[in-house]
């Protein structure tokens, strides 16, 4: 199956048998081994897909080296879609008039993990837009409630930029884990991407008080996305060297047509592949999920991504009727599964690409609790 995916994507496979019985290019092997490389190295890596097909195995086997074939899944909860921010790439920007708004209640919330945790799920990610309505007290007050009704199980908080005293009163309400991406790590490139009031100095302030509280971290970036050069990645990987986070989101830029970006081409599949092999040599320990805009590129993205490294999988436990609301992108895919199909149709594609869907919290090898 990884070999027809890989010919599916324009590899031979029999380029590809013949590559395991000869040794492994001096790059990747150095990548490999010291998790580093030079700038001028990673340029010649980042510019070519000589390296693809080589790349994907030592990330695979590198993948399964620290957790083997499991892939952890985690269940998003996307509560409001409501956002102050109007970064210039996103739907669900405070200027988009053609949005339509929700939020949750803290009951539909607590219903959701209720339904997650009958099925498996063991985290529960509550992520949306930086909505205000959402006051540190009642984002305490839904955490607080999760993590008593559920002590055995990771709460993850997706909400944005805050204060250092709001990212210490989550903590100790019961959330341990907060994903923010860094987008970039350029501060010209973030200022083409963001209004005025938002500054990269600032995003990488809120990352580093995290690490500071104790939360387990992830950061991450777009991959193709406007004004982006390949300088511009290597900087988001030197940046993610000095953060050290426990887990890197990426995936590819994909216009929304009620944004700036509207006419804006696509990332393509094909970098967001090759930068998953390279994060996973560079940090072999992280997890490193197959994202959902994965998926809506290619119909086997996701398995892709499994494939390349990938160990962690983000399964919609929202409710039906406001999944497509949730539209950061066009075509965000969206089947009308109830969450226990989207699970079952999950561990298929899992299983068809060599793994298995796992229920335990799966905590980053890097820093265990």
């Amino acid at each position: 199956m990884l070999l027809d995916n890989y010919a599916g994507m324009g590899y031979n496979k029999n380029s590809i048998r013949e590559r395991r019985e000869y040794p492994m290019s001096e790059l990747i092997q150095k990548l490999k081994t010291t998790q580093n490389l030079t700038d001028s190295e990673l340029k010649h890596l980042l510019e070519t897909d000589a390296y693809d097909a080589e790349l994907r195995l030592a990330a695979d086997e590198v993948r399964r080296i620290h957790y083997g074939t499991d892939v952890y899944i985690r269940g998003l909860i996307e509560f409001t879609n409501y956002c102050k921010n109007d970064c210039f790439y996103c739907g669900i920007r405070r200027s988009n008039r053609c949005a339509e708004r929700y939020r949750l209640t803290k009951e539909e919330v607590l219903e959701c993990c209720e339904e997650g945790y009958a099925l498996g799920f063991r985290t529960f990610v509550l992520q949306g837009g930086e909505d205000p309505y959402f006051t540190d007290e009642r984002i305490c007050e839904i955490v607080s409630e999760i993590r008593n009704t559920y002590p055995d199980c990771a709460i993850t908080l997706s909400v944005g930029e805050k204060p250092y005293e709001s990212y210490v009163s989550y903590y100790n309400a019961g959330a341990n884990r907060y994903l923010l991406r860094h987008e970039t790590a350029t501060a010209e490139h973030y200022s083409r991407l963001h209004p005025s009031e938002l500054t990269f100095e600032n995003r990488r302030r809120c990352l580093f008080d995290l690490k500071k509280i104790g939360f387990q971290v992830g950061a991450g970036f777009m991959v193709g996305s406007p004004f982006q050069t390949t300088e511009n990645i290597i900087a988001d990987l030197r940046f993610l060297q000095d953060l050290q986070p426990d887990m890197i989101g990426i995936g590819p830029f994909l216009s929304h047509k009620d944004t700036p970006f509207c006419a804006f081409p696509n990332g393509e599949l094909s970098l967001v592949l090759r930068l998953l092999g390279i994060l996973r040599l560079m940090f072999p320990k992280v997890l490193l999920p197959a994202t959902t805009a994965l998926g809506t590129m290619h119909p086997q993205g996701r398995e892709l991504g499994l494939q390349t490294g990938a160990n962690v999988v983000m399964p919609n436990l929202s409710p039906l009727s406001v999944r497509k609301k949730y539209m950061l992108y066009d075509n965000k895919i969206s089947t009308g599964d109830e969450s226990a199909q989207s699970v079952a149709s999950l561990t298929m594609s899992a299983r068809s690409a060599g793994y298995e869907i796992v229920t335990d919290r799966g905590d980053a090898k890097t820093r265990e609790k």
